[in-house]
């Protein structure tokens, strides 16, 4: 298999178990997909139960296979030579007899989601950062919340800390996230990026509880003994932050940095955000904060920009542009709507060599 195969075949593995729409994943060519060495590739690597530990819900399997099938039928030119897989039509028969739930009840069950996250290490060799999470994919959940989903902000934030230009924020850092949702930037940096602290927060305590549920499901998966353990808690924002909280809650000292990603959609929440945020500057003079935010409103981000510019933050916009669809790698996000990261710090005062 050569190297460009290979490739495509990763970003269909890496789309498949982000549960990308089959209608947008990116299949080999007519040619390459009908191999025999291919179609068992794809068999062990998307369908083989029993070497994914976390796969699909069976309908989303479904819908792929029938995909695959379909574009394999076309691509046939001769039935004698050009097969296809039994293993593949095997468990298409399988999932078929199977009695599936229909697809707006599969939409609203949580499933094992994977995002994949390049890297490429000193000696140029690539490699993946996985973080599997238990979500749901429906847009708001029965409770109500839209936090048991990661959103496309989050997704670009964590391509931005996973390049070496971004780990700079995170690798030996205390990191401290607000509004978490499903814990994918906290558990990125702890299972992959080297933070030495990482507190996932958000206001809900159901949230709160799934996050957990992904923390195990990852710290599963790795495997390793002197991983950086994530904290979790619900907090509220706009309420005071004491210092001696974070060893005795939170079992690190104060944060060097903080991390959001969609968490300024709401208006109404804006000003307790910035006021959780100048109590963290008040903790910690030289803390970093990074926000991430989809711009689905203008008017709504331009409030969160100005009450930061009330509180004398500096704002830098962080150059990080999104990448065309179908240049991406994984994670795989759309890019209809612009999404921004924002560098926020606070000025230190100037030191007066004469108080002394």
């Amino acid at each position: 298999m050569n190297t460009s195969t290979e490739s495509s075949l990763t970003i269909l593995r890496r789309q498949y178990l982000q549960l990308l729409e089959p209608q947008y994943m990116r299949w080999p060519d007519s040619t390459t997909l009908k191999a025999p060495t291919i179609q068992t590739w794809i068999f062990d690597n998307l369908f083989d139960a029993e070497q994914i530990a976390h796969p699909p819900p069976d309908r989303y399997r479904l819908r792929v296979l029938k995909m695959l099938i379909a574009k394999l039928e076309d691509a046939v030119n001769d039935p004698e030579d050009d097969e296809i897989s039994d293993e593949l039509m095997s468990t298409l028969a399988l999932l078929l007899s199977s009695s599936l739930p229909s697809e707006l009840a599969s939409i609203q069950q949580k499933a094992y989601v994977t995002y994949s996250y390049s890297h490429f290490a000193d000696d140029q060799s690539s490699g993946e950062l996985p973080v599997t999470l238990l979500e749901s994919r429906s847009v708001i959940s029965s409770s109500g919340t839209t936090g048991l989903r990661t959103w496309e902000a989050a997704l670009l934030l964590g391509a931005y800390l996973a390049s070496s230009h971004g780990r700079q924020f995170v690798q030996n850092k205390r990191v401290f996230e607000v509004g978490a949702g499903t814990g994918m930037l906290s558990i990125l940096c702890a299972k992959h990026l080297g933070a030495s602290g990482v507190v996932a927060t958000d206001g809900d305590e159901a949230v709160v509880d799934a996050i957990n549920t992904n923390i195990f499901l990852n710290e599963h998966d790795s495997g390793e003994s002197n991983r950086t353990v994530v904290h979790t808690a619900a907090v509220k924002w706009g309420y005071p932050i004491e210092a001696s909280t974070f060893a005795e809650d939170y079992g690190m000292d104060v944060p060097d940095v903080v991390l959001g990603a969609d968490v300024t959609y709401d208006k109404a929440v804006i000003p307790s955000l910035v006021s959780t945020l100048t109590e963290f500057f008040g903790l910690n003079s030289a803390l970093q904060v990074l926000v991430a935010a989809t711009i689905r409103n203008e008017q709504t981000f331009e409030t969160f920009l100005n009450a930061c510019r009330r509180n004398r933050f500096d704002l830098e916009l962080v150059e990080f542009p999104l990448l065309p669809e179908h240049l991406q790698t994984g994670p795989f996000y759309p890019t209809s709507t612009p999404i921004q990261i924002w560098r926020i710090t606070r000025p230190q005062p100037p030191v007066d060599l004469f108080a002394f």
